[in-house]
């Protein structure tokens, strides 16, 4: 029994060091293979387009899209998740997964109201305008970016961090959406 107690504080003690490692690990893989399409026209144009659809919801009708889509999610009439999985952008989002060579195991945009634009795969919700991976960088301005922790992600089901950051306007530089990129764990290390 006291074996397994060490053999538990030397893994804890690791922890700090091993959240380091995947952090920085995270800002290198942001900034060598995610920035060089981050701001592709596909993505932006797609944000952009939803926005001047969405700018008027209020947080209810915002709600109400997000109780759709998860009431879709697993049945066979999906209209609110097929709209945000067949369009250009997301076709964009698959080709970054399949070039990525596994490490990316999933992609999805926000608009500014943080719903769900166009998506490499089913997420779990439509709204991610209550997460960090969108208060953390869309709210935040034009350079942010955001990392969270490995998990098991549900929609991939797999170990994973996100790697979120802001989508801007490239003409006026203002921040209109967000992305984040799902990096399988064992890749990162």
């Amino acid at each position: 029994m006291r074996i397994v107690t060490i053999a538990t504080l030397f893994s804890l003690a690791a922890l700090p060091a091993m959240a380091t490692d995947y952090q920085a690990a995270m800002h290198s893989y942001l900034e060598n293979n995610i920035r060089s399409w981050a701001q592709s026209p596909v993505l932006v144009e797609a944000i952009a387009t939803q926005n001047s659809e969405t700018q008027g919801l209020d947080q209810a009708a915002v709600d109400a899209l997000d109780t759709k889509w998860r009431a879709e999610v697993g049945s066979g009439a999906t209209p609110t998740i097929d709209d945000v999985l067949q369009n250009a952008a997301a076709d964009f989002l698959r080709a970054q997964i399949n070039e990525s060579g596994g490490r990316i195991t999933e992609v999805f945009i926000m608009d500014a109201q943080g719903l769900n634009v166009a998506s490499s795969g089913v997420t779990s919700d439509m709204w991610q305008g209550d997460e960090a991976k969108f208060q953390q960088t869309y709210s935040v301005g034009a350079d942010a970016s955001h990392f969270g922790d490995v998990e098991l992600d549900e929609s991939s089901r797999r170990y994973q961090a996100q790697i979120s950051l802001t989508i801007v306007d490239a003409a006026s530089g203002a921040a209109i959406g967000a992305m984040t990129v799902g990096i399988d764990a064992e890749a990162l290390m």
